[in-house]
């Protein structure tokens, strides 16, 4: 029987090459350890009391409708939030009801305990990960935390020889980072051995 729950804050199918390989359903859960100035799910960081708690078998009976997909595309599902690396006993549960079949990728900060990441290597196939800056005034300025967490986790995926399983994704933020910032923090990346790379800019709306 199902023991772990978790409130999810939304659910959406039918994703393709952008979060993972082939057709994916990302599965958003609620809470974050960061405070970012540009949050892109802020809904996450709220009471959640609109959202439900899915055990994982409520869960795996609502994605499996796509089985087929997943299995024709190398898909799966994603699992994103807020911060899924705080539940690493709900992934760990739905993996042991879904098998091997299905492709999990886990989209993270990294900053959450090192026994959280070493969980879920067992039992991920790629991490998405959100770095922000690896410079920690700048981490901190955006985030409101320190990346002390995220280094350390860094190093323990390159420990586990899993770079290659890691997509990583290095923003440029308006008034936050720039150029040279980036090329810095991709080098320092490197050095641990990472070699996938997601360059982008955000696009900040002003109201």
């Amino acid at each position: 029987m199902p023991t772990e729950k978790a409130k999810i804050i939304g659910i959406s199918r039918h994703r393709l090459s952008t979060d993972g390989d082939g057709v994916t359903t990302l599965v958003a859960f609620h809470g974050c350890p960061l405070r970012c100035r540009h949050c892109l799910n802020p809904h996450s960081l709220d009471g959640g009391d609109m959202f439900r708690e899915y055990t994982t078998e409520e869960l795996y009976d609502t994605v499996v409708i796509d089985e087929l997909y997943f299995l024709a595309t190398n898909g799966g599902v994603t699992f994103g939030g807020g911060e899924p690396a705080m539940r690493p006993g709900f992934i760990k549960e739905f993996r042991e009801l879904c098998g091997s079949e299905w492709r999990i990728t886990i989209e993270t900060s990294l900053n959450v305990p090192a026994a959280n990441i070493d969980a879920l290597l067992a039992v991920a196939d790629e991490l998405i990960v959100d770095i922000k800056d690896m410079n920690p005034d700048i981490y901190r300025h955006y985030t409101g935390r320190e990346n002390t967490l995220v280094i350390d986790n860094l190093r323990l995926i390159a420990g586990h020889g899993r770079q290659n399983d890691c997509l990583i994704r290095l923003p440029l933020i308006p008034d936050h980072n720039n150029d040279a910032d980036r090329t810095a923090s991709r080098k320092e990346l490197e050095a641990l051995g990472f070699t996938r790379f997601d360059l982008f800019n955000y696009i900040i709306r002003r109201h």
